[in-house]
């Protein structure tokens, strides 16, 4: 009997070792995989007013100059000064380190040899100059043509930096994740706009949101394996751990829809936003951008406001947002 018992397990440890072995050759072979997409008919202006638009965008509600520069710059762009955006900084997840490259138009280094519909592709599609799945921190699929043209005129008319920018490095876990295709490229959910009319419209409001600022993305608790969103939009409770420049503090996004118990909506006047927005941090190590939302203009800000009013509210209890000297929260 013993003897049986015996030969089974050493069964059951050839079986499992063999399984184990072919699930790491999976995904060490497969991970790497490769994407089509179209590349939208877009074409960089020199226009100043479209250039003027374009930087507008970068270093205001969509923030890319929060993330295109070294880290030793972060806080010089939360101050106020525009840095070029030659690329570095970076963020380590279980997936793996994430470092923005270099968007500057340097022919090696930078964006110079990529073409407009090729950068556009990038953008809307998340399909890299390689063909390579672009991990979803950039969620402007749905960015108006005119917008889209816009930023890229501006990416293009910037002085080129020669700043090289080591590649992401995903983790075992970031590469099971790509084999098994629970990240793939985003595509629109729509048909992008054209242009968007700039008012203080509910509908501007839920363009910028969603489509620009990405407010959703933040302030919607999502699962940091995957990316996926697990939680009502908007109503908060996205977790971030602690970064260089938090010290030590760890945070968690409030509820912006506008129940009258649980979300900060519902306490806010127009102007109370508006001021707000454009006064900047409050919190040291903040994962919001304060430092480009508070160079979001007036009419951007009061349309957002006016959208996040308009929504369906959602009582979801976020009683404390910021955690120090290690503090976890319970989620």
């Amino acid at each position: 009997m013993m003897k049986t018992t015996l030969r089974l397990l050493k069964w059951m440890v050839i079986v499992v070792g063999v399984l184990v072995i072919a699930l790491v050759s999976f995904i060490h072979l497969s991970w790497d995989k490769t994407y089509e997409a179209e590349f939208p008919a877009i074409q960089a202006s020199s226009d100043s007013a479209v250039i003027a638009r374009g930087k507008y965008l970068a270093f205001g509600p969509a923030h890319c100059s929060t993330c295109h520069v070294p880290m030793d710059q972060v806080m010089a762009v939360e101050d106020g000064l525009e840095m070029p955006l030659q690329g570095g900084w970076e963020l380590t997840l279980p997936p793996g380190t994430f470092r923005a490259p270099n968007i500057t138009p340097h022919p090696e280094t930078g964006i110079g040899k990529a073409d407009d519909a090729t950068i556009a592709r990038s953008l809307r599609y998340s399909v890299s100059r390689t063909d390579r799945c672009v991990f979803p921190f950039m969620p402007f699929q749905e960015l108006s043509d005119e917008d889209l043209t816009a930023v890229i005129s501006f990416l293009r008319s910037q002085p080129a930096v020669d700043h090289k920018v080591p590649p992401t490095e995903l983790t075992f876990l970031g590469k099971a994740v790509m084999a098994f295709g629970m990240i793939k490229p985003v595509a629109p959910k729509q048909t992008p706009p054209r242009s968007v009319v700039r008012e203080p419209t509910a509908a501007y409001g839920s363009y910028l949101a969603n489509s620009v600022a990405n407010c959703v993305g933040c302030h919607t608790a999502r699962d940091l394996k995957t990316g996926a969103f697990i939680g009502e939009p908007f109503a908060g409770g996205m977790y971030f751990e602690p970064d260089p420049f938090s010290g030590g503090r760890s945070f968690i996004s409030p509820n912006l829809t506008p129940d009258p118990t649980t979300g900060i909506m519902a306490g806010w006047t127009e102007d109370q936003f508006v001021t707000r927005l454009k006064s900047g941090r409050v919190h040291k190590g903040s994962p919001m951008p304060w430092g480009a939302f508070s160079r979001i203009d007036t009419v951007d800000l009061q349309a957002i406001y006016r959208y996040l009013t308009s929504l369906e509210p959602v009582a979801k209890s976020i009683p404390k947002i910021v955690f120090e000297n290690g503090e976890k929260p319970v989620l």
